[in-house]
């Protein structure tokens, strides 16, 4: 079989069949396919498409081309969950001990920020001593004991997609929701899930910026998933503002800890959060219906169950055992804090969303490309939502920066991407559709 009459099937339209499909994943991983052959045939079905039992059959492939979990004689079902990304969304360090806290496993395999997103695994770095790469017995165990575990990608899962994923992304073929739908439930697949809950983001912070595109993703997903037999339901969530009140690494481990304590639980970060355990729930069996999951969930965080999961999982995997009581001990903060005062009386009537994102990156919070380093101190904190209503000179929120010049930076990249206005905005609902 010659890898381009696979690239000229696809590119004439032809439905790939599973022995082409499984040719190409075998040359991603062995290099037998050249980057050239890998970029034509991404840009094949970029163009062209894929129907949804090809969909199924590459993800399938790429979740066989490296090690697949399993798990044994687990007491209870074992659930996860994927965001799309977006920009103070620190959901996954909440959920995977609550869920744990409710009966649920949740071996959570993360990733980094991408683009103006932040990412899960450099929140946790934020975290002294913290390891996101555990050995893979160490990682089995952790899960097994305490229901939860949140580590990076290791490069024995599904390793065809990462290959694939690089030059996608470098020849601008991202956006293919059948290419999308395969990367993300390939990693899933590989984890031996029993139930996956996907957050599709969508608004001007979000990888999906229209709710079409957001709809398309989120039924491609969960009916894929469901053809390689992974039970899958997806909520759409706004991602039109930021998540929560922080936004930087360090600054949302704070907001986690402070949520999961109960000191503070922004709504909004709780309506989301709440809904997507909820799925996890149902999903596990382990509730009936999502009214009754809210109600277990909220009894594990008003118990101090969830935030023991926390703390546990913390420590297991190497970082300090008083972070819960202490986190300003632990969690390194910015020499540098400042307002952005509001430039008159009003009430926020939108958030330019990406731009905050892309102002993070700027800081130091992100990376420009790959192997950046990146400064967990720095970020916003105090972010006042949508329909705030302020007096002039009010903090709008608080810039955490290195220096005086990058909070200078940072305030000016704030105030152009925050409206005001006169008249009171209608508050929009958290979770704007349930797909599955």
């Amino acid at each position: 079989m010659l890898a381009q009459e696979i690239i000229r099937a696809k590119r004439d339209g032809q439905a790939l069949n599973e022995a082409q499909i499984n040719h190409f994943v075998r040359g991603l991983v062995d290099n037998s396919w050249s980057e050239g052959q890998v970029a034509a045939l991404g840009m094949a079905v970029f163009l062209k498409g894929m129907g949804r039992d090809e969909a199924v059959l590459l993800t399938r492939a790429m979740m066989n081309s490296g090690r697949v979990m399993r798990w044994p004689d687990m007491p209870g079902p074992v659930l996860d969950k994927h965001s799309s990304g977006g920009v103070g969304d620190k959901v996954s360090l909440m959920l995977a001990p609550m869920v744990a806290a409710c009966g649920g496993y949740v071996p959570m395999i993360a990733g980094r920020g991408l683009g103006h997103t932040g990412g899960t695994v450099d929140k946790l770095e934020a975290i002294p001593g913290y390891t996101t790469t555990p050995e893979p017995a160490r990682f089995d165990q952790i899960v097994r004991s305490l229901g939860c575990a949140i580590i990076g990608q290791t490069a024995d899962l599904a390793p065809a997609d990462k290959r694939f994923y690089a030059t996608r992304d470098v020849t601008a073929t991202v956006e293919s929701v059948p290419l999308i739908t395969a990367s993300i439930l390939s990693k899933k697949l590989a984890a031996g899930l029993e139930g996956l809950a996907m957050d599709i983001k969508c608004g001007n912070g979000a990888f999906a910026s229209t709710p079409e595109f957001a709809k398309e993703l989120a039924e491609s997903i969960v009916a894929v998933a469901g053809g390689a037999g992974l039970k899958t339901r997806a909520l759409i969530t706004d991602m039109n503002q930021i998540l929560g009140s922080d936004v930087g690494n360090s600054l949302e481990v704070i907001e986690t800890i402070r949520y999961l304590t109960g000191a503070h639980r922004e709504p909004r970060l709780h309506e989301v959060t709440l809904a997507l355990c909820a799925e996890m729930l149902v999903l596990g069996n382990l509730a009936a219906d999502t009214a009754s999951a809210r109600v277990k969930l909220q009894a594990a965080l008003d118990s101090g169950a969830a935030a023991e999961k926390f703390a546990q999982m913390v420590v297991a995997l190497g970082g300090p055992a008083d972070l819960m009581e202490r986190p300003d001990a632990y969690l390194a903060a910015a020499p540098v804090v400042k307002p952005v005062a509001a430039p008159r009386a009003g009430v926020i009537t939108t958030m330019s969303t990406r731009d905050l994102g892309v102002a993070i990156v700027e800081l130091g919070g992100g990376r420009r490309k790959a192997g950046d380093a990146i400064d967990m101190r720095v970020g916003f904190s105090d972010v006042r939502p949508i329909g705030t209503r302020v007096a002039a000179g009010e903090p709008l929120a608080l810039i955490h920066a290195a220096d005086d010049a990058a909070a200078d930076r940072a305030i000016a990249s704030y105030l152009a991407a925050v409206a005001l206005g006169d008249a009171d905005v209608a508050a929009t609902p958290m979770v704007m559709a349930e797909v599955g």
